[in-house]
Formats: structure tokens, sequence, C-alpha cells
């Protein structure tokens, strides 16, 4: 099929060269010393071998501009519609002011430049118009939306129900807890899954570590459940930022492009954000939010599992996995006994929980 189309608009391409410059060529050969007579020759002729000359040319060279168009084809499919919408944005826009500045280039009249340098000036602000259009892509959306965002304004601060794009980073999508957290109910808006987080995961699903292997598909299998299973909005964001190199990076200049928060368990990811002014949802944060408050002064019953860092101390565990660091509770390792909370560390990274036997337990 596309071969008999490159055939066909090579044909009609000879057909029309024919008509318009076939009956200028006769004339001139009639007017040559060859003098070719009176011989009538019309548009009609020169149509016909026109066609025929590059329908055999067409034969030709057929394949190779098959090959041509399915190169172009190929690569222009792989470009982010939003990014070739604002290339071509740009390229309207650059030969819209060739257009303009052609009027005064023309009246300069210099010989042999005055009828090629329009082409040239129309060719150089296309291109830097594409160019531009297609690399500040983000700049132009925010500049576009600058003035909807400041009409909606008063109407966002009267809507409870405003819809928020939450932006998911590999971390927490290797978590695995990030399901439960969305079927809940505690994350609301809108789920967004970049390209490049997805292309990140497949490469760890692909790596020849098992353990990243198998860390790299169960996060997969984690974006599947929240797509289909999950009654959660999910926005699979096709762009990409070609100039930063880091993923993170990616990450916040999406959250600030959305006006969205990231989603992370990331401890370097969490204060990267709070740095830049991007608001942050780390669900570590939330874990430590919903586990049983213990307070300073408290008696708790625990099971002494091991031995501490320092000297004399044993390690206990709650029933949420928070570690409880006895002083002096080497000696009751393997027992359940009562002991005092004397301080509580907490962090985004996990809470530690620092107490002492009672001294009734020493006594007995």
């Amino acid at each position: 099929m596309m071969n008999r189309f490159v055939q066909l608009a090579f044909t009609l391409l000879g057909a029309s060269a024919g008509w318009v410059l076939g009956p200028k060529f006769f004339r001139v050969l009639q007017e040559s010393p060859l003098n070719f007579g009176e011989v009538p020759f019309s548009g009609y002729v020169g149509a016909f071998i026109g066609a025929a000359l590059l329908f055999v040319v067409a034969i030709r060279v057929s394949e190779s501009v098959i090959s041509w168009i399915k190169w172009f084809e190929e690569h222009l499919v792989k470009i982010p519609a939003a990014d070739g919408l604002f290339g071509v944005f740009g390229l309207i826009m650059g030969l819209l002011i060739a257009f303009l500045i052609q009027q005064p280039i023309s009246e300069l009249s210099i010989p042999g430049v005055e009828r090629v340098l329009p082409i040239i000036v129309s060719i150089l602000f296309g291109y830097l118009g594409f160019s531009v259009g297609y690399k500040k892509k983000d700049e132009l959306i925010s500049i576009i939306t600058f003035g909807r965002q400041g009409r909606d304004k008063q109407a966002k601060k009267e809507n409870q129900d405003i819809v928020e794009h939450k932006i998911l980073d590999t971390s927490v999508i290797i978590d695995g807890r990030i399901a439960d957290i969305c079927r809940t109910g505690f994350l609301d808006g809108t789920i967004v899954i970049p390209s490049f987080i997805l292309e990140e995961l497949q490469h760890i699903a692909d790596s020849s570590d098992v353990l990243k292997r198998n860390r790299g598909r169960r996060g997969l299998d984690i974006l599947n459940k929240i797509q289909k299973e999950l009654n959660m909005k999910v926005l699979i964001y096709e762009g990409d930022f070609e100039d930063v190199a880091e993923v993170d990076s990616k990450l916040v200049k999406l959250a600030k492009v959305l006006s969205g928060k990231v989603v992370t368990n990331d401890f370097n990811l969490n204060k990267v954000c709070e740095l830049q002014g991007v608001s942050v949802l780390n669900i570590n944060d939330l874990a430590n939010a919903v586990k049983p408050v213990v307070l300073p002064g408290e008696e708790i019953n625990v099971q002494v599992i091991k031995d501490g860092k320092e000297h004399g101390q044993g390690v206990a565990y709650l029933d949420d996995g928070t570690m409880i660091v006895i002083e002096g509770g080497r000696e009751y390792i393997g027992d359940h006994i009562d002991v005092l909370v004397t301080s509580v560390l907490q962090t985004s990274a996990g809470r530690m929980i620092f107490a002492k036997p009672k001294l009734l337990e020493r006594a007995l």
C-alpha cells in the first residue's frame, strides 16, 4: 500500500512539473539551432512525459523512500504529545515572525540574495520557534495556566473538594503499603505515576540481582493493583525532563509543574522537597502517627529479645515493630518484664523508645 502511494505521489509530481516546465523547455528547443520547427507540444504531452519519467524513478527509489518514512514515523511517535504540540506551536510562531520581517528584508535589494534570504530566514526562525516551544514546554504551561489559576483562586478557596495530584516515587511503590493506604481512602485526588518512574521500576525488575528483581516486580504488581482494583484515578505522566539527570530532581520539578505533592518514604527525598518548597507526604510519618502513643513515665510489659549495642542494654519490640532499648535489660533476655519509659525519640525514619526495668522487678 505504501509502495503504491509513493509511486502515485512521484507520478503526480512529475505530471505537474511536466505540465509547467514542458512547454517552456520545448520552446527553448525550437529557438535553438536544432530548429525543431513547428512540432506541436502542449502541456498534456509534458505532463505525460514528466509522469512517465518520475514513475520510473519511483520504481527505483520507492524502497528507500518508504524506509525513510518509517524511520521518521518511529521517531515521531516517540515524542510525547505535549512536547510535539508545543513544538508545532513554536514553529508556527517562528514562521509568523519570519513572515513579518520578510518585507523589510525584501526591500534591501541585495543582488543575488533577495530571493534566497527570505527562505533562509523562514527556515531559521521556524527551527528556533520549534526548539524553544519543545524545550520550554513546562514554562509555557505555567504561563498559560497562570491566568486561569488567578481567576479560579477564589473559587478554589470556597471549594473543599479540590483534586490534588499525588506523585509516587519509586521507593514508596516498592514499599507496597501505598496500595493499602489508597484502599482505606486516606489518600485522595489523582495518583500520578511518571513515565521515568516506570522506566526505573522496569530496570530494577530486569536486574540480574535476585533481590532487586523481586522488588521491581513487586512494585509493578502494586501499580497494577492500584490502577485496576482500587477506586482511584490514576494518571500516567508521559513527559520527561531531559535536562535533569536525577530521578528525585525530576520528581521535584514535576511536583512544581503540577502543583502536586510527592508521596515517598525516602528520608533524603523528604528533606529535598522541604528545602525546595514542595509538599511531601511521607508514609513513614503516617505510620508513626497511628502508632500507640507512649509517654515518659508509662509502664509497659515487654519481652527482652536480645542485647543492645551498649554494655548492659537489652532490646525489645512492640507489636507494631517499635524498638525499645532497655537500660540494664541484658540480664532479662528471654523474660517478660515491666519497664518504665524514660524517653521517646521520633523522626521520619522511625521511632525508638528508651526504658528501664522497674525496681520492683529487679528486687524480685
